[in-house]
C-alpha cells in the first residue's frame, strides 16, 4: 500500500472500533485508536501473512501484549479477511468469536491469549527463541503499553530477550502517556523509557506513532540491527482520531452516547 492508502486504512480501523463499541456499552476506545497507524503498517505493509492459512509456517507473528486493546487487532484481521466483518458486531457477546481479550482458540489470526498485562512480551520471547532454534527467518512483533511496563514481568522478559540476543523480536511501546486511572507519571512513573531499555541491552528507537512514513522508516532501520532485540517507542495520542476522546482518560474503557457515536463516525468518515 502507498502511504495515503495506509492512512485511509488506519481511519477505517478506527471507524470499525467505534462501530464495535456501539452505543451505551463500554469498550477500550482510547488504547485501541492510539495503535491504529502502527497496526496498519504492520498488518497491511510489513508482515508476511496469509489470511486463508492463519497457521502458515512462514508467517510473521504478532502479539498484542496490551490485550485489552483487542478491538484494533480484530479490526485489522476482519479487513484482511481472516473472518467475516459481521463478526465485529458480536464482540463480547456470549459464544462469539471475538471476546474482550484476544483468544487463540476462538479467533483466527491470534497467536496467544493476552491481556493479563506483562505476559505478552514473555510469550513473544518464547516464540522468537523457538523460531530461531528451528532456523526460521520469521519476525515477531509485539505491542506493549506504557502503563503495562510497570509490570515486573516485562523487565524479566526484557532481560531474557537481551541475554539471548533475540534480534528477530521487534517491540512497539504505545507511549500514549495515559493508563486506566490517569496519567502514567502520576501512577507508576515508568520514565525515562529510552534509557531503561538501553540499559537492559535493547536497541531503542523513537517515532511519531501517527506518522505512517516515519513508522515505516523507523521500522526498516531497526530491523537492520543485529544481535539485539529492538524497541520502538511510538509517541501516540490516546483516542487518536476521535476529537473528544483524545487524551481523555475516561475513554480508556469508555461508554459512548448516541451523539458521541454519530460524531465519531462522521469524523472518521
Amino acid at each position: 500500500m502507498t502511504i495515503a492508502e495506509l492512512e485511509t486504512t488506519a481511519r477505517t480501523l478506527r471507524l470499525n472500533i467505534i462501530k464495535m463499541i456501539g452505543v451505551g456499552q463500554k469498550g477500550h476506545l482510547g488504547g485501541s485508536c492510539s495503535l491504529a497507524d502502527i497496526v496498519a503498517v504492520l498488518y497491511f505493509h510489513k508482515m508476511k501473512l496469509d489470511p486463508n492459512n492463519p497457521l502458515w509456517e512462514e508467517r510473521d507473528r504478532f502479539l498484542l501484549s496490551k490485550g485489552h486493546a483487542a478491538l484494533i487487532q480484530y479490526s485489522a484481521l476482519a479487513e484482511l479477511g481472516y473472518f467475516p466483518k459481521e463478526e465485529l458486531f458480536k464482540v463480547k457477546c456470549l459464544g462469539a468469536m471475538l471476546q474482550g481479550h484476544p483468544d487463540m482458540l476462538t479467533t483466527p489470526g491470534i497467536e496467544a491469549n493476552t491481556g493479563s498485562l506483562g505476559q505478552g512480551l514473555s510469550i513473544a520471547c518464547g516464540i522468537a527463541a523457538g523460531l530461531r532454534i528451528d532456523g526460521k527467518k520469521n519476525k515477531v512483533y509485539c505491542i506493549i503499553g506504557d502503563g503495562e511496563i510497570a509490570e515486573g514481568q516485562i523487565w524479566e522478559a526484557a532481560m531474557t530477550a537481551s541475554f539471548y540476543k533475540l534480534d528477530n523480536l521487534i517491540v512497539f511501546l504505545d507511549k500514549n502517556r495515559l493508563q486506566a486511572m490517569g496519567p502514567v507519571v502520576e501512577r507508576y512513573d515508568t520514565n525515562p523509557v529510552p534509557e531503561k531499555w538501553k540499559a537492559f541491552g535493547w536497541h531503542v528507537a523513537e517515532t511519531d506513532g501517527h506518522n505512517i512514513k516515519e513508522i515505516i522508516d523507523t521500522l526498516v532501520q531497526a530491523e537492520m540491527v543485529t544481535g539485539k532485540p529492538k524497541l520502538i517507542i511510538a509517541h501516540t495520542v490516546k483516542g487518536k482520531g476521535v476529537s473528544y476522546a483524545e487524551n481523555v482518560v475516561a475513554f480508556h474503557n469508555g461508554e459512548l452516547t448516541r451523539e458521541q457515536f454519530d460524531r465519531a463516525c462522521t469524523e472518521l468518515n
